[in-house]
């Protein structure tokens, strides 16, 4: 069985894409069994469900016009059950309140069941970007970082079969950016932000990239500018944790940067795990 997970940035413009890759993973015998998207950038009213079931996918939406948004795809062929207990309510402890709900679509975390095997927590998440640190973006990012670790303390008691896919906006470690000199200190390596990838990994998940031998040099993010994926100027930020149960079936885990390449692309590629 294959997860991945994939930021189109905008699924209006990326829509033939993420047709056009999904349908590649099936001509290699090879598909997407559930595709977690963010920054979908549209309310649900918009969202391609049509052109998804067409092509083989159920879609869970949380949409937001204009920004963020998350999805989960699941392939029809391998779905035993519709998924359950769908979820887009995400509790932040912002503006000092631990019960302030975020307004922002980044979540979305359903139980899934497919063919053949015990159900699946699966989680889309589109972490803040932060902007820098010191500023007012920055300090939401922490906060809501701080939100998702106790929720997810609360799904871990329920779930012990846990997937959070997404873009995660953090580069865990140096061997995960072009150039750690040139971005240290900045946002999406900051020690606040390491710190709490950390804490995940503390509370049991396990890094799924991280589990096999990778290439050096491995990104899933190129800016746009300057010629950052022609020169391989990227950060590993999009990520597939698993939880103990999940991590003890993952075979494979790797970073599509076929996409990348594409005319008009994301500028995040999609990001692999597979189980047994």
């Amino acid at each position: 069985m294959r997860l991945a997970t994939w930021n189109v940035n905008s699924i209006k413009v990326r829509l033939p894409h993420l047709l056009q890759w999904l349908a590649a993973q099936d001509a290699m015998k090879a598909p997407i069994d559930a595709l977690c998207l963010q920054e979908l950038k549209l309310t649900e009213d918009k969202f391609p469900f049509a052109e998804l079931e067409a092509a083989g996918y159920y879609s869970l939406v949380a949409g937001q016009k204009t920004y963020n948004g998350v999805a989960i795809l699941l392939r029809k062929a391998s779905l035993a059950a519709i998924a359950q207990d769908v979820n887009t309510a995400f509790l932040s402890p912002i503006k000092n309140n631990p019960k302030f709900a975020d307004e922002q679509q980044r979540l979305l975390a359903a139980t899934v069941a497919f063919n053949g095997r015990a159900p699946i927590r699966i989680i889309s998440a589109y972490f803040p970007n932060g902007q820098a640190p010191g500023t007012e973006k920055f300090a939401y990012k922490l906060d809501w970082l701080a939100g998702l670790h106790d929720w997810l303390s609360e799904e871990m008691e329920e779930h012990s079969r846990i997937a959070l896919l997404g873009d995660y906006n953090i580069a865990p470690e140096d061997q995960d950016v072009h150039d750690p000199k040139a971005w240290e200190g900045q946002n999406l390596v900051s020690q606040d932000e390491r710190d709490a990838f950390s804490g995940l990994i503390e509370m049991g998940f396990y890094d799924s990239y991280r589990l096999f031998e990778q290439a050096p040099k491995s990104f899933s993010w190129w800016d746009y500018r300057m010629m950052g994926f022609r020169r391989n100027a990227g950060v590993r930020i999009d990520h597939i944790l698993l939880s103990e149960a999940l991590k003890n079936d993952c075979i494979a885990s790797s970073i599509d940067k076929t996409p990348r390449a594409w005319e008009q692309p994301s500028d995040h590629a999609p990001v692999i795990t597979t189980l047994s």
